[in-house]
């Protein structure tokens, strides 16, 4: 059954013919018809990179809550359903909430120009000002400097890895990106800062020095390492001793930094700083899937789910099977056509048996399979085609049935596996 709010969001698709359009003008406007509901959220987190942003969101999140605070969460975009994107007060948003909100953006906005982006970022806003909650985590959807949620005064902002990705709305150098993601640094607001290339911190610290904003940052700050299967994390207030992070990849380890700068800064204390670590959930980010359809369809091989898409998330993906036993493993990959193929596809070649490219169902902007599958071959994987998720499933079982099977490319692809293995 169609609900009411996959009506309006339908609406409000043909707002804007671009689907990206960077400019903070239409936010102002509209915001300012609600009433400047980002005036009135509660004190904002604010997170901005390239890769990292929503397993940092999500281990802050588990953190604040095991102190038992209020936490709203915005993220973007979505795996299965909409709401995920909006978390009001812990609670992923209901359907009655989400379409009074959309409704009242929609009628505000009078029919004007606005991107989809934009307006259901709006909504998110109006929500989270009108429920009680102690802090509101805000991630970035792109860049920093133009991106929607960059209308409020935070009480904290977080970079994490900045690489490169979306050259075409950012810029095609590493310089320029960072000076679009260091575009959430607002004057006088700590800013803490995960590793970096040099040429991008360079331009954060300027950025930063200009603003009188202090920077807590990776390798200056704080500093964080596995030794064994332990993580060791230290600041000038002390060493923290604490398990390694729940979500999967040596990656996780940098963004738990970043994490416990953050948790420390806001006064949290060791419990908080090993449940942000511990029980942090974060779908599709190098996850087993355990259970569903798709599970038990494929047992005994094992199911991986991963949305990275860019060079850097290709890097996190190898270094994390790098970790796993031993096993033949298949890749199912379905990718968009605004991604560096070739700089995803590298580094997973040494750990992969084959890959087999899909077209992303529904997706207009999907990557035509056989040009994934030529990428592949040109990065040193054996590649081929299958019509579909199911025929490329089938084809690896046949031949491999106790495979690790990694289904990977686009958080896109990765919505639609999990709405799939419901």
């Amino acid at each position: 059954m169609t609900q009411k709010s996959d009506q309006i969001l339908e609406r409000m698709m043909a707002l804007h013919p671009k689907i990206i359009d960077l400019t903070l003008d239409r936010m102002w406007r509209l915001l300012n018809a609600l009433g400047n509901p980002e005036r009135r959220l509660p004190p904002v987190i604010h997170i901005a990179g390239t890769n990292g942003k929503g397993s940092t969101q999500a281990m802050i999140r588990a953190g604040l809550e095991a102190q038992g605070k209020r936490v709203h969460a915005y993220t973007s975009p979505h795996l299965a359903r909409f709401h995920e994107r909006i978390r009001l007060a812990g609670q992923l948003i209901s359907e009655e909430a989400l379409t009074e909100a959309l409704d009242r953006c929609y009628a505000a906005n009078n029919g004007e120009t606005i991107t989809y982006f934009e307006i259901t970022t709006c909504a998110a806003i109006l929500a989270f000002a009108e429920t009680p909650a102690d802090y509101t985590l805000l991630e970035v959807g792109l860049g920093g400097r133009l991106d929607a949620t960059n209308v409020i005064d935070p009480a904290l902002s977080i970079i994490t890895p900045i690489d490169l990705d979306h050259q075409q709305f950012l810029g095609d150098t590493l310089p320029e990106i960072a000076a679009e993601k260091a575009g959430i640094i607002k004057r006088g607001v700590p800013c803490i800062v995960g590793p970096q290339h040099d040429d991008a911190m360079d331009v954060i610290e300027t950025k930063a020095a200009r603003l009188g904003a202090p920077l807590i940052a990776y390798g200056q700050h704080f500093h964080v390492s596995q030794e064994r299967d332990r993580l060791i994390y230290q600041d000038e207030t002390g060493l923290l001793d604490l398990p390694l992070p729940a979500l999967r990849g040596p990656h996780q380890v940098q963004n738990a930094g970043a994490v416990l700068a953050a948790l420390r800064h806001l006064g949290a204390d060791e419990s908080a700083c090993e449940a942000a670590l511990t029980d942090a959930t974060w779908p599709a980010r190098m996850e087993r899937l355990t259970t569903g359809p798709l599970v038990e369809r494929c047992a005994p091989a094992e199911l991986w789910l991963d949305g990275g898409h860019n060079p850097a998330a290709g890097k996190a993906i190898s270094a994390t099977l790098a970790t796993l036993p031993k096993r033949p493993t298949h890749v199912i990959c379905g990718m968009l056509n605004t991604k560096d193929v070739a700089g995803f596809m590298t580094p997973l070649a040494p750990h992969v048996q084959s890959l087999i490219a899909v077209a992303i169902p529904g997706e207009a902007n999907t990557l035509p399979a056989q040009t994934t599958a030529d990428a592949a071959t040109s990065a040193g994987i054996s590649a081929t085609t299958a019509e579909s998720l199911d025929i490329a499933l089938d084809a690896i079982l046949a031949t491999e049935p106790n495979a690790r099977i990694l289904i990977c490319g686009s958080l896109y692809f990765a919505g639609h596996v999990m709405r799939e293995n419901v």
